[in-house]
């Protein structure tokens, strides 16, 4: 069986969702495996799916309502025991300073521009992902 990996991918808005998954494909670089998903549209969702375990990097909406990704990820870096790698999404390169300030791992602008984005979630995935098979 192929080993993969576990997104977790926090937006209220299913457009950046699906930025995500097709800027992503069936995995973001040859050396790392392939990518499911699972999708949260509230905090609360992206809390419980963590506390079950399994998701080896978030990717996070900077500009998600009522929670934003940068106060989520401040939350889940907080909480959350042995916290995967997180990457956020934020409006605009001025606010890099603020995904330092969540804790986030790694920061890329949205709209998700796919080579970008694929290099920062391939990133996440070589550097901290204790692999499904």
């Amino acid at each position: 069986m192929q080993p993969t990996a576990t997104v977790l991918v926090y937006s209220d808005d299913s457009n950046t969702r699906e930025q995500v998954r097709l800027a992503t494909g069936r995995r973001p670089a040859p050396d790392v495996p392939v990518v499911e998903f699972i999708e949260c549209a509230t905090p609360e969702a992206v809390v419980r799916e963590l506390d079950k375990g399994g998701i080896d990097a978030c990717v996070l909406d900077g500009e998600a309502v009522p929670m934003g990704g940068m106060g989520v990820c401040r939350q889940i870096k907080d909480e959350i025991f042995n916290c995967p790698p997180v990457l956020v999404l934020i409006a605009r390169p001025q606010d890099a300073w603020l995904a330092t300030w969540s804790r986030a791992d790694a920061a890329v602008t949205s709209p998700v521009e796919p080579v970008e984005f694929a290099q920062a979630l391939a990133g996440l995935l070589r550097n901290g992902v204790s692999l499904n098979a």
